[in-house]
């Protein structure tokens, strides 16, 4: 039998193999009948096809995707869909017309060019489906397909992902949208080829994302969390234990990950590439030869459990405690151990560029140190999940995980934020066996692991504890609260729906 990720995005005749038969199918059925509507009213004819793909929460693994490691995410049942419809040319112009569901994202229009670049500058929320429309063509050019010229396409979107939460609607978005273009052509490909195609998609809106996120939107399984390889990408399913559930809460701190890239995620990305050469030229390699191979921090592994070998232990860590000051570096500072100018290491890459120019100095022990311990939770989280323990020890050992991968993230990676630390605090003193922060960070979403019995009265101690003065301050209204803060099974991933 093939492996799911081998497989391609299934389709369907009816919601009910993906949405179940509850209140989420009544619910699912009127926004695909509200999308219908609104399709019709804009572009005057109905969707041909529709695609979903979901959110996701990450429960343990958080920057370690783009290292190289794996991560340990689910899928939620918040997903975001799209009706496309291929047209005619408008007034003899072939155009991309995407329209939403919600007013608040006023219609977008682009010429059907493949090769059009994306103003980076002007941010657009249209231009998501940009990146999934030149990776498409780019995709099916490297493939040798030839599926004619460029046409035009309607497109009506209905994301109900929480934007800026660290539950990937961007990757939920732009998921979507492929799988959507690749439908309308009547195509389809493997699940691992599509997760690949799309995290390289939304490298295009200037984010250096790791693969994570489009992994699991386009590969998870309902009832399961699923352990994520990279290089190549493989998904193993991971049943959580009995008498658990998720609750995800919301610390209304936005995360705007391709807003804050510079300063914040794709500085981290450059600091933990810096972190390995620097690793690498300690350790032995000529400067030259650590600047051309190594670009991730799993580059240098191998090399750092060798010499924690000579102390001793096999933990990478030691290597970091033993070569990277705790002290920051200047740019100086390390160009005097690479004997070449950042400048020129990053020269191929824009986004690095602008992390140079905005940082004052880097943190290489900590972004490392955390990458490593990081990576290890990741193996034991799963490693507990099918361990003879009882579903009772389990629960608390995967809490534990969890409490300490927060501890990394605030600490030895800084992408926590006061209000994710107020969240999770709370959290934890109300019967979470685990909270943590989820997603990028710098705001957006906590996930706490919760006893299945206790989550009603945990979700209305968040509520009082923590959104209560929100909602007297009028940060949110109090009939949204569903919106910021739920439990979560793990839920299926991409589908395309044909009726």
């Amino acid at each position: 039998m093939a492996k799911h990720e081998e497989l391609p995005v299934p389709e369907f005749a009816s919601l009910e193999p993906v949405y179940g038969d509850g209140s989420q199918l009544e619910e699912t059925q009127l926004r695909f009948d509200t999308l219908k509507s609104k399709f019709v009213e804009v572009f005057t004819h109905p969707p041909r096809v529709f695609a979903r793909s979901p959110g996701r929460v990450n429960l343990i693994g958080e920057h370690i995707d783009y290292e190289g490691y794996s991560v340990l995410p689910m899928a939620i049942r918040q997903d975001t869909i799209i009706g496309i419809h291929r047209h005619e040319p408008v007034d003899g112009e072939k155009l991309l017309r995407i329209a939403n569901v919600n007013d608040k994202y006023t219609l977008c229009t682009y010429p059907a060019d493949p090769n059009q670049e994306i103003d980076l500058k002007n941010h657009r929320w249209g231009h998501y489906f940009i990146c999934a429309y030149k990776g498409f063509y780019e995709f099916v050019k490297a493939k040798g397909l030839d599926v004619g010229p460029p046409v035009g396409l309607d497109i009506m979107v209905d994301g109900i992902v929480p934007t800026g939460s660290g539950l990937s609607s961007s990757a939920a978005f732009v998921c979507s949208a492929t799988i959507a273009i690749m439908a309308a052509f009547n195509l389809n490909f493997p699940k691992k080829e599509l997760a690949q195609l799309t995290c390289e998609c939304e490298r295009h809106i200037g984010t250096q994302s790791g693969g994570m996120d489009q992994a699991i939107s386009v590969m998870a399984q309902t009832g399961f969390a699923e352990l994520i390889d990279f290089n190549p990408i493989r998904a193993t399913d991971v049943a959580l234990p009995a008498g658990g559930t998720f609750v995800i809460a919301h610390s209304l701190a936005e995360s705007q990950k391709a807003v804050t890239a510079a300063t914040n995620y794709n500085n981290r990305v450059v600091e933990c590439r810096l972190a390995a050469i620097v690793l690498g030229i300690k350790l032995g390699m000529k400067p030259e030869d650590a600047i051309a191979e190594v670009k991730t921090l799993s580059d240098v592994e191998g090399l750092c459990v060798s010499f924690a070998g000579t102390r001793n232990s096999s933990d990478p860590v030691v290597a970091v405690k033993e070569f990277l000051n705790e002290e920051p570096y200047t740019a100086e500072d390390i160009e005097t151990i690479t004997e070449e100018k950042l400048s020129s290491i990053f020269t191929n890459s824009q986004s690095s560029l602008d992390v140079l120019r905005a940082a004052k100095h880097f943190k290489l022990h900590q972004r490392a140190a955390h990458v490593y311990s990081e990576a290890k939770r990741v193996h034991a989280f799963k490693d507990t999940v099918s361990s003879n323990l009882s579903d009772e020890d389990k629960l608390k050992k995967l809490g534990d995980l969890m409490n300490d991968s927060h501890h990394s993230c605030s600490v030895l990676y800084e992408c926590s934020c006061p209000e994710l630390e107020e969240l999770v605090k709370v959290c934890r003193e109300h019967g979470a066996l685990g909270a943590r922060l989820t997603g990028a960070g710098w705001g957006g979403c906590a996930v706490a692991l919760v006893k299945e019995s206790i989550v009603p009265q945990f979700i209305l101690n968040l509520k009082e504890k923590f959104f209560q003065s929100r909602i007297d301050r009028g940060v949110i209204k109090k009939n949204d609260l569903g919106l910021y803060v739920f439990a979560s099974k793990p839920s299926s991933g991409a589908a395309i729906f044909r009726f």
